[in-house]
C-alpha cells in the first residue's frame, strides 16, 4: 500500500530495453511498458527526474564466474540490444545509467546523481523483478532511500520468481502498489 511519496522522488526504470524486452516474461510486456510510459508522464509533468537504466553485463567480472548456468557466456549482443524499448519517451535531460550487474547501484554515478538533485525517495519499476529491481532496491534501502514499487510496471522471466519478490522481498524493502495509485499520491 502507498502512503506517500517524498517531495524529491525520482522513478528509476530497469532494463526496459530492447534485448530484455523481446525475452518471453511471465506478463504482457505491453502493459509494463504501458504502465512504466504513463509514470514518465507523470513523473515530467511534476518536473521530478528520471533515471533510465539499461544493463550491458558484456565483459563483467560475474559473467566469467563459474555456475551451472551462464546465459550470457559469449553472447553477441544485437545491435540495439541495449537501446531502450522505444514506448518509453526517453529525453536528453534524463539521467541515463548503464549497469553491469543486477544493481544500479554498483559501480555506476546513480548514487551520486541522485543525490546531485536532492532526491530522497524513489519509485521502482522494470524487468526482471527478481533481479534488477531487487537488486537495485536493496542497495537503494542500503543507502537510505525510501522506496515505492509499481507493482504492475514490472515483471520477470517467472511468475514465481515474480510473485515471491512481490509478496515477500520488495514489501520488506519498501511500498507496493499500481501505477494509478502511485500517479493519484504523486499528484
Amino acid at each position: 500500500m502507498i502512503t506517500a511519496l517524498d517531495k524529491n522522488t525520482a522513478l528509476v526504470l530497469i532494463d526496459l530495453q530492447n534485448g530484455i524486452v523481446q525475452l518471453p516474461l511471465a506478463h504482457p510486456v505491453s502493459d509494463v511498458l504501458a504502465n512504466a510510459s504513463k509514470l514518465v508522464e507523470a513523473f515530467r509533468k511534476a518536473g521530478l527526474p528520471i533515471v533510465i537504466v539499461n544493463v550491458n553485463p558484456a565483459g563483467a567480472a560475474w559473467t566469467k564466474a563459474r555456475k551451472d548456468s551462464n546465459p550470457t557466456a559469449g553472447a553477441a549482443f544485437k545491435e540495439d540490444w541495449l537501446d531502450i524499448a522505444a514506448e518509453i519517451n526517453t529525453q536528453p535531460g534524463d539521467i541515463f545509467i548503464t549497469k553491469h550487474t543486477w544493481s544500479a547501484f554498483y559501480e555506476t554515478q546513480i548514487d551520486e546523481k541522485l543525490k546531485e538533485k536532492g532526491v530522497t525517495g524513489i519509485v521502482l519499476a522494470g524487468i526482471s523483478t527478481s533481479i534488477g529491481v531487487e537488486g537495485t532496491a536493496r542497495d537503494a534501502s542500503e543507502r537510505g532511500y525510501n522506496i515505492t514499487f509499481a507493482t504492475d510496471a514490472m515483471t520477470d522471466m517467472f511468475a514465481d520468481a515474480h510473485h515471491n519478490s512481490l509478496k515477500y522481498i520488495l514489501p520488506r524493502i519498501g511500498e507496493t502498489g499500481t501505477t494509478d495509485k502511485i500517479i493519484e499520491v504523486l499528484g
